[in-house]
């Protein structure tokens, strides 16, 4: 008998909203990197998106959504949110702030929600992974319904 995937947040939210997912577990290590991810899930890195969370320079979050490969350009991520400036926020602000741990950030069912960016390759795929909440768990979804899940804006932001 197959096992039973554990349900995350992001999967009851996605249920929820009657938004259609593939979950897939792998073994929990906050260590791996993302092409790393990729590999296991045997997808090319630039299927695999990281979450990542900054802080703008009037004190608003926002949250960019990146290929995994990439690095955020925080010119670009500035530019995208209106700010002068954008910092990533400190690894122990982010479970107060989001919910999630590092290595297991959704921009899905986060505490409260956030401007959040995707970078703007993620439309010309027909599949995106992202973290299910939870170290050890992706989720593959349609990026349009991503987009509509976290209410992203695709911006060139790497």
């Amino acid at each position: 008998m197959a096992k039973k995937t554990e349900k995350t947040n992001v999967m009851r939210v996605l249920e929820s909203r009657k938004i259609p997912y593939t979950a897939h577990e792998y073994e929990p290590d906050a260590t791996l990197t993302g092409e790393e991810i990729a590999a296991i899930l045997g997808e090319p890195p630039s299927n695999v998106f990281k979450t990542l969370v900054t802080q703008g320079k009037s004190g608003q979050y926002y949250v960019f959504v990146i290929p995994v490969h990439a690095e955020l350009d925080l010119k670009k991520a500035a530019k995208a949110s209106g700010e002068k400036s954008i910092e990533m926020i400190r690894q122990k602000e982010l479970l107060p702030l989001t919910g999630y741990v590092h290595g297991g950030c959704s921009p899905i069912g986060m505490k409260k929600q956030f401007p959040t960016f995707i970078h703007s390759t993620a439309e010309n795929l027909e599949k995106i992974y992202v973290s299910a909440g939870k170290v050890g768990f992706q989720i593959e979804l349609s990026p349009v319904d991503l987009i509509n899940a976290a209410g992203c804006v695709s911006a060139d932001i790497v």
